[in-house]
Order: structure tokens, then C-alpha cells, then sequence
């Protein structure tokens, strides 16, 4: 007589099992490194900002400052790729660390020197926006070569979700002390030495190279170009993902971050009001983050793509014209939900697309993704005081849910597997 077995359920993993990839030496290093740098990274947008007003420049003119750190990034997304793949995620991240030390350093500077030119600010925030635009393709392709067993890679990017998450609500706040106490000066100089940091911490990986690193099989820029597009638009559920966050970013984000602090001046009580949203928008990443830890789905873009529904609540809030408490628990729910979308998607892409076009796929997904945002940005206020602020605001939660339900019935989005499941279908349709 046959004997009925039943599954062994895994033990439920501690938080000992959950922070043990930081038990890996070459992650734990990046991961000091990388938290460091973001702290400062996450400071300087406030002293540059203060910078600008203190030079007696206006408005228009702290726009065209912050426009040339979003423009280069976008610029050199590709190119960025194109050399990671080449060179190594390490080469090309130390690299970027370096010229950001040099422009952050040079930009404290000239500020202890006196009143700079709005050319000069223009131009060392620009350079600065290159090695962001160079860093980021090379960060998604470099993670899996720190982390040894493929289980511990989403708690590897959950924890560097954490840091980030962090750092946005921390950065800020110090970056506020430091720039009212002793000057934008100060800032900045902080974060040049936060960049030594990380680039000392990359310096010091033990990476292999691949073999598509070594030189053994290299194209033009073009064709390397055309090869990573097509690994890239041959993947539906890749490339349905990212046409998913590209208008959200355009249709969602973008009209919040500029309707919302409009919303919160008329009805919400002002600037306080909305950095307890933003604030709290923080929080519940890093609540979501370290919900994440030890967590992997069997099918992580479908609830990856779940999470995004969590996008819609504080722009629904704001349009439906919910109290302060309301719209701040909203901003709460969202920031969670961002947190776990951001690990699965970035895990996902990592376990299911080629190392060696890791960086190009990672370029154009960011490219992408944020390409349209200064659009929206620029269209969120003229389009709301046509048709009103709610209305925006609303078509963008609408928006947001119609999205999901479009990327859900993507068969291939539900097909993705995780690293765990014994069978995983073939994730390049």
C-alpha cells in the first residue's frame, strides 16, 4: 500500500537567514560603501538647491540647475551600458565615484571661494549627472557577481532598497541642519568624502571578469547597442514592465510630485504638511524593505505588478480631497508597496536576461522608465490649471489600475518564476 507523502514546508527563515548575504565579504563591502555614498547623494540636492537661492538666482534658475543633473543621466543611459558590459560594473562604478568626488569637491569649492556663476553651477551639476548616468547600468549588472548563492540576490537588493530608502529620509534632514548651520559648502564637501568611501569600498571587490569583459569578443558601440536592444525587446514581460513604469512615472508620479505640494499649500497646511507625506512615503519604503527580507514569491512579477496598484493611493487621496492623516497613510501604503516592487522587478531582470548584456538591458530600462517623467513634470501644472487639480490627480490613479490589470494579462508576466521554484519556463517570450 502506497504511502501518501506529504510536502516538507520549509522552516520560516530568521532574521539571522534574512542578513546572511551580508555574510558574503564583497557585498558587505559594496553595501558600506554604496549606503555611504547615498547618504551623501541624498544630501547634496538640498545644499545645491540653497546654493542657487544664496547666489540670488530665482526659481527658473535653481530649474535649469536641477534640469542639468536629469538631462546627462538620461544622455548617457545607453552609452553607460554599452561600456559597463564592456568593462566591468566594478571599472565603470569606481570610475563614476571618482569624477563625482571631483565634481562635488570642486563645487564645495568654488562655493567657500564666493558667489559662482549660474554657468558654473550649471556645469558641475551637469558632470555630475553623467557619472549618475554611467553608475546606474552598471550597478543592476554588478550585484549578482557579489552574491554567491542566487537565493541570497533579492535580499541582497532588498537591502540595498533599505539604504536607499533610508537615505531619503535621513539625508535630507541632516543635509537641512548642516546647510542652515555652516553652508551649502559643508554639504557638499560631505558628500565628496561619501564618494571616497564607495569608491574605496569598490576598489577593494574581488570581482572575476567575464568573458565578454576580457576583450575576446568586442563590437562597435552600435552593434552592442542593437545586440542589447534585441535581448531586450525580445523579452515581452520586460519590456511590458517598463512601458508600465515609464507612464506611471509620466502619468502618476510626475503630476504628484507636482500637485501635491500645491494640494497640501491650499487645503493641507502648507510645506509641514507635505514633508510629513513625503516623510512618511519613506517610511513605508523602509518598512517594505525590511518586510522583503527572506521573502521570495514563486511568481514574483505578478506580485511585483500587484504592488504597483499600491501607486494609485496617495494621488487618489489627493483627488478625492482626503484629510491630511489620510493622504499621509496613503503616502505610507505607497512607499511600501515601492519598496517590493523594486526589489522583484530588479531580482527578476538580474535572474532572467544574459550577464554579459546585463548593463545594456539594465539602460534601457531605465531610460525607459524615466524618460518621460521631465515631461510630465513640465505638463502636470499647465494641464491641472486647464482642467483641474483633481482631475489630473485622479485620471492618474484610474490610470494606474488600468495599467496593472494590462501587464497581469501578459502571459509571460505571469509565467516568470522565481529563483526557488524547480521549474521555470523559458522567460524570453
Amino acid at each position: 500500500m502506497a504511502t501518501e507523502t506529504k510536502p516538507v514546508r520549509e522552516p520560516k527563515p530568521t532574521l539571522r537567514d534574512r542578513l546572511s548575504v551580508l555574510s558574503e565579504r564583497d557585498f558587505r563591502r559594496f553595501f558600506v560603501g554604496y549606503a555611504t555614498s547615498l547618504f551623501g547623494s541624498s544630501m547634496a540636492p538640498v545644499a545645491v538647491a540653497f546654493a542657487v537661492l544664496d547666489s540670488g538666482d530665482g526659481g527658473s534658475e535653481l530649474g535649469w540647475v536641477m534640469a542639468s543633473r536629469i538631462l546627462p543621466i538620461v544622455l548617457v543611459l545607453l552609452a553607460g551600458g554599452v561600456v559597463a558590459d564592456r568593462l566591468g560594473g566594478k571599472r565603470v562604478m569606481l570610475a563614476a565615484d571618482l569624477l563625482r568626488l571631483a565634481t562635488q569637491a570642486a563645487f564645495a569649492a568654488v562655493l567657500m571661494a564666493g558667489h559662482p556663476p549660474l554657468w558654473a553651477m550649471v556645469a558641475l551639476v551637469g558632470v555630475w549627472g553623467v557619472g549618475e548616468g554611467f553608475f546606474l547600468p552598471a550597478l543592476g549588472a554588478l550585484i549578482p557577481d557579489l552574491v554567491s548563492r542566487e537565493r541570497g540576490l533579492a535580499d541582497a537588493n532588498t537591502l540595498l532598497g533599505l539604504a536607499r530608502s533610508a537615505s531619503t529620509v535621513a539625508g535630507p534632514a541632516v543635509a537641512g541642519i548642516l546647510t542652515a548651520t555652516l553652508g551649502p559648502a559643508s554639504v557638499l564637501t560631505v558628500d565628496a568624502v561619501t564618494y571616497a568611501v564607495g569608491a574605496l569600498a569598490l576598489a577593494r571587490l574581488t570581482v572575476p571578469l567575464r568573458r565578454a569583459e576580457t576583450g575576446a569578443e568586442r563590437h562597435s558601440v552600435p552593434a552592442e547597442l542593437k545586440a542589447g536592444w534585441s535581448e531586450f525587446r525580445s523579452r515581452t514581460w520586460l519590456w511590458t514592465t517598463t512601458v508600465q513604469m515609464g507612464l506611471f512615472n509620466l502619468l502618476v508620479w510626475a503630476p504628484f510630485l507636482i500637485l501635491g505640494p500645491l494640494t497640501a499649500q491650499q487645503r493641507l497646511g502648507g510645506a509641514r504638511s507635505w514633508g510629513l507625506v513625503m516623510a512618511l512615503y519613506g517610511a513605508g519604503a523602509v518598512l517594505g524593505g525590511l518586510a522583503m527580507l527572506g521573502r521570495r514569491p514563486r511568481r514574483p512579477l505578478v506580485v511585483a505588478v500587484l504592488g504597483t496598484l499600491g501607486w494609485a493611493l496617495p494621488s487618489a487621496a489627493l483627488a478625492a480631497r482626503l484629510p491630511l492623516l489620510w493622504t499621509a497613510f496613503a503616502a505610507l501604503l505607497a512607499g511600501g508597496t515601492a519598496a517590493v516592487v523594486d526589489t522583484l522587478f530588479t531580482t527578476t531582470t538580474q535572474q532572467n536576461v544574459p550577464p554579459d548584456v546585463r548593463a545594456r538591458i539594465n539602460s534601457f530600462g531605465a531610460l525607459g522608465a524615466f524618460v518621460l517623467g521631465p515631461v510630465g513634470l513640465a505638463l502636470a501644472g499647465p494641464i491641472a490649471a486647464h482642467s483641474g487639480t483633481s482631475a489630473v490627480l485622479g485620471f492618474g490613479a484610474l490610470w494606474q489600475l488600468a495599467a496593472a490589470a494590462a501587464v497581469l494579462a501578459v502571459p509571460s508576466v505571469r509565467r516568470i518564476r522565481g529563483a526557488d521554484t524547480q521549474t521555470r519556463p523559458d522567460p524570453s517570450t
